[in-house]
């Protein structure tokens, strides 16, 4: 199967419409609050980078959550480099990317970055 193919794939079980895009800092008080009732996932990508690609690639291909278990918002950090900041600095989380943060009760439950971020790693810190 060709890149294309497995991508196309891979996005039937993670569609871009599934997919919120955080686009405004005031959207991260929203994901506090939300999070308080239902995990959100923070999906900071770099879209010139393949290791980035890569893991948002294995999130799509391996995506198995269904709407209601949690949110997913997706950060492009070339757009929106002062969101990934706040990011940091409000969550006390370093920044780097690709990066993957799981937000509970308002607060980062589970992080990780680059070639370990995977579905698997967000369903056991849910």
């Amino acid at each position: 199967m060709s890149y294309l193919e497995n991508l196309k794939h891979a996005q039937q079980g993670l569609s871009f419409d599934a997919w919120k895009t955080l686009h405004d800092e005031q959207q991260l008080d929203e994901i506090i609050e939300t999070s308080k009732e239902k995990p959100v996932v923070i999906f900071k990508h770099s879209t010139t980078c393949g290791i980035s690609e890569g893991a948002k690639y294995t999130l799509m291909e391996n995506w198995d959550f269904e709407g209601h278990e949690l949110d997913f918002y997706y950060l492009d950090l070339l757009k929106h480099r002062p969101i990934s900041n706040r990011i940091a600095q409000d969550f006390q989380v370093t920044h780097q990317s690709p990066q993957v943060l799981l937000v509970k009760d308002g607060k980062v439950a589970f992080h990780t970055s680059h070639h370990r971020i995977s579905v698997d790693g967000l369903r056991k810190n849910l």
